[in-house]
């Protein structure tokens, strides 16, 4: 009886794996980022004002790039484990004049899940170390979650939207000021045989 289920279970892999046809796509994505901090109370802060020391610090959106390389390990129909490598300029607009600015080299392991070969919705963690910036920030590493939405053209062209969402304060003060990202660009999925 042993011998039986295991031949069994043996043939269900086998059929199951020459169903799959895992596949490994490599491909790019660039687009605009629209960043900002997140601004504790009522979106102000009353103890961080790097250019007067104190009072009233208002956080808005400020726009930049990123561009990214990644590889698509599609193992099933509906599934896609898609890591990927990040340079994102990202900071926020000051009291509305100044731009704090922090650039982050991002490693992500997201999830894609994919519907009629077109319509996709993506999620996973990503690390961000900073690599420049123009004010001092709290932490060299931010840690942060993904979620977006994709549609494809075709098998090579698509595009894309996406929020990130920091978990490690960029500027602690009485307030913990984390980083928040939507981003919308297009990706480009290279064909290899």
């Amino acid at each position: 009886m042993k011998k039986g289920f295991f031949i069994a279970l043996c043939v269900f892999f086998g059929i199951a794996q020459t169903q799959a046809q895992v596949t490994f796509k490599p491909g790019l994505r660039a687009g605009l980022n629209f960043s900002h901090f997140t601004k504790g109370d009522n979106y102000y802060s009353s103890s961080y004002d790097p250019a007067s020391g104190g009072s009233n610090a208002n956080f808005t959106t400020k726009t930049d790039f990123y561009i990214a390389f990644y590889g698509a390990l599609k193992l099933t129909k509906y599934y896609t484990l898609q890591p990927e490598i990040e340079y994102s300029k990202q900071g926020s607009k000051y009291n509305g004049n100044t731009n704090l600015n922090v650039n982050y080299l991002s490693l992500k392991m997201l999830n894609k899940f994919t519907f009629n070969d077109q319509f996709n919705i993506h999620v996973g963690p990503t690390i961000d170390f900073v690599v420049d910036n123009n004010f001092d920030t709290d932490s060299d590493v931010d840690l942060a979650f993904v979620l977006g939405a994709g549609y494809n053209f075709n098998s090579n062209f698509g595009i894309e939207a996406r929020v990130k969402k920091g978990i490690v304060p960029v500027i602690d003060t009485d307030v913990n000021h984390m980083n928040v990202v939507f981003q919308l660009g297009a990706t480009y999925t290279f064909d290899v045989k």
